[in-house]
């Protein structure tokens, strides 16, 4: 299993929830079936909004939205077809437990939502995704055992602990909460966080700066500054024009790296990779120089750790020579 790694940046546009707007109000009893595990009665997707385990439909996943600004929400997409997937809302919802509640399971049949299956797109179950502030964060895919399951938690509760998202789920005989407190961070990486949170990106570049100033060997600045300076590229672009213009000259240096740019910020890593890839394999001279430097930077941007940059390192080198 590759090492998860999440940061800031994961929390922009994985998933197109656009089209899952809240709804009219509903009655009362309308709503799916719980899936198993799921747990509550009344209020919320099938039940307590509070509850460690809820339900989610096309009708009330908003609600579920709403509820990742206060804890994390772990997404299971399940099908009654496939009964190990829906076994496995379950062994979340013990993980959950054994997490003191640090974070919420909302269990989606995806054979009874049409409009949630769309907005994922997933191609198999179980597909396990984190919510922290209404934004998806791709987790697994497939049935995990929990010792397998908890690193993957571990990297969202960290992410969301960046975006203070730190409350609790209410559950019964859960290990007190001082015994699970989030690491603080270093000043300069909190004010850069900070400088994210207020839209001020050029504030967290310069945070990160004086963070790597001081300690030049720091990972997770060095990190940092390559999505900030990512988000700063990409900010007020138009994707559709810019697939528009990269499509028609191929050859177009600068606008096959914005598109690369975009395809990371929407998480589509490995489009973005195989893009400058054959960018550097059909240009030459200062040109082929331009996109081979933009996609080591975007090694960066991603994590050199992320198996996806070994693969890509290798189809650089082959593009090369």
């Amino acid at each position: 299993m590759s090492e998860p790694r999440f940061t800031a940046a994961a929390l922009r546009g994985a998933v197109d929830l656009s089209a899952l707007k809240r709804p009219a109000p509903r009655p009362g009893a309308a709503g799916a079936a719980a899936a198993p595990g799921a747990t509550g009665s009344s209020g919320g997707p099938s039940g307590d909004a509070g509850a460690l385990v809820v339900t989610a439909t096309d009708a009330t996943f908003q609600d579920v939205a709403a509820a990742s600004m206060r804890w994390p929400v772990v997404v299971v997409l399940w099908s009654g077809r496939a009964p190990e997937s829906a076994s496995f809302v379950g062994v979340l919802g013990e993980v959950a437990r054994s997490n003191a509640g640090r974070f919420q399971v909302a269990s989606i049949d995806v054979d009874s939502n049409p409009g949630l299956l769309r907005a994922f797109q997933i191609q198999s179950v179980p597909s396990v995704l984190g919510l922290v502030q209404g934004q998806p964060v791709p987790l697994f895919v497939g049935v995990l055992p929990p010792s397998e399951i908890q690193p993957w938690i571990d990297e969202l509760l960290k992410l969301a602990a960046q975006y203070g998202v730190t409350g609790r789920v209410t559950v019964e005989d859960a290990p007190p909460a001082s015994q699970e407190e989030p690491e603080e961070l270093p000043a300069y990486h909190q004010t850069a966080y900070d400088a994210i949170e207020r839209g001020d990106l050029a504030g967290a570049v310069t945070a990160y700066e004086q963070a790597l100033a001081e300690h030049p060997a720091d990972p997770d600045a060095a990190l940092g500054l390559a999505q900030v300076r990512l988000l700063q590229r990409t900010e007020g672009a138009d994707l559709a024009a810019a697939r528009a213009a990269a499509a028609a000259d191929p050859l177009d240096v600068p606008a096959q790296i914005l598109v690369a740019d975009l395809d990371v910020l929407g998480g589509h890593v490995q489009d973005a990779f195989a893009r400058l890839v054959d960018t550097v394999r059909a240009t030459s001279g200062e040109q082929r120089n331009q996109a081979r430097q933009h996609l080591l930077g975007l090694f960066e941007v991603v994590g050199t750790a992320d198996p996806r940059v070994a693969a890509a390192r290798r189809a650089l080198m082959s593009a090369l020579f």
